[in-house]
């Protein structure tokens, strides 16, 4: 069994980076959530009667399949870079076939796709659901075949990604404030961390300000969409229409910590590429904390509670992974190079 589970299973969970995948679970339960009790306060109804098991299966179906295909898709066109720069990832290694790899990519967009479509379907979304499934894949494939060269628009479309999967479980937009967070997090924490971790192309002051410009463009675009049609359409005050309520206090309050935990970061990992590892994880991790803080102050502490169950899931299964991938690594058969004249 364990032989099975390190030849197999464990190479493919490698190429998916399902380690990682609870973040972006957490994310798309967290829009569900939201949704549930924005409808559930205006029908009159309770949480349970608005929120089937049925959906809850399909976000996170949808959440996996994007996540994986991303990952997959990324190993796949960089197999022949990562030859020389990462032999050990189970492609250039020979773990994982490069038809297999293929397979698996088009098995996990298939089913985000396929979710896609069955949850705009029972939720009564149009195809609404189902486009932004295939808009975030678009932009997935965007990213790993051209965006990521491109620095400042590659960081951009990080964050961008995760605003629009979070979308998917709730067009509605019933508080813009959660995928916003999410966007802003992911774009500056890769943007540090591209930096930390020294990176080339190097950030130049013009990547940064392109960065920074443009996030602050999408932000207001957002806002001033959803106060447009919910605000001025409808003659609704501006706070209103942009649920601007104490409840919010809380994740932005995360957010805060954050700056806080990445400055003690760097100030105690000497190593600025080590620095930038872990502040790396540890901002996807933070994911998770953002979600539970939403839910806990629109939703209620019980779901919040089991939102907040997957963070250390998540790490407990990076910890397992890279555990999992040192005991592989010393098993290998050791390598020998030719020394340089």
């Amino acid at each position: 069994m364990p032989g099975i589970f390190s030849q197999r299973v464990f190479p493919l969970l490698q190429l998916t980076r399902m380690a990682l995948v609870f973040t972006a679970i957490s994310n798309s339960l967290a829009a569900l959530l939201l949704l549930a009790a924005w409808k559930a306060r205006d029908d009159g109804q309770t949480l349970r009667d608005v929120l089937p098991l049925e959906h809850v299966v399909v976000v996170a179906l949808i959440s996996i399949g994007l996540y994986g295909f991303g990952m997959s898709l990324n190993d796949i066109i960089d197999r022949r870079r990562d030859r020389q720069l990462a032999a050990h990832r189970p492609l250039p290694s020979g773990r994982v076939g490069v038809v297999t790899a293929h397979v698996i990519c088009a098995m996990l967009g298939m089913m985000a796709l396929a979710g896609g479509a069955l949850y705009a379907r029972r939720t009564g979304e149009a195809s609404m659901s189902l486009f932004l499934v295939a808009g975030t894949g678009a932009l997935i494939v965007f990213y790993d075949l051209a965006g990521k060269y491109l620095v400042a628009l590659g960081l951009l479309t990080l964050g961008l990604i995760r605003f629009f999967h979070a979308v998917i479980p709730a067009p509605q937009l019933p508080l813009l404030w959660h995928p916003l967070l999410l966007l802003n997090h992911v774009t500056l924490l890769s943007l540090v961390a591209y930096q930390w971790e020294e990176k080339r192309p190097s950030l130049t002051r013009a990547h940064w300000w392109g960065v920074l410009s443009g996030l602050l463009t999408v932000d207001v675009l957002f806002v001033g969409l959803v106060w447009w049609r919910r605000g001025m359409r409808r003659d609704v005050s501006w706070w209103e229409s942009l649920r601007i309520e104490p409840a919010l206090l809380l994740p932005f309050a995360c957010a805060a910590a954050f700056v806080g935990l990445a400055w003690y970061l760097r100030r105690q990992v000497a190593v600025s590429r080590n620095a930038g590892q872990t502040l790396m994880l540890y901002g996807l991790l933070w994911l998770i904390v953002y979600d539970a803080a939403f839910v806990v102050g629109f939703v209620g502490p019980v779901p919040a509670l089991a939102l907040l169950v997957l963070l250390p899931l998540a790490y407990a299964s990076v910890q397992m992974m890279r555990w999992w991938g040192q005991l592989i690594a010393l098993s290998q058969r050791p390598g020998f190079k030719r020394p340089a004249a």
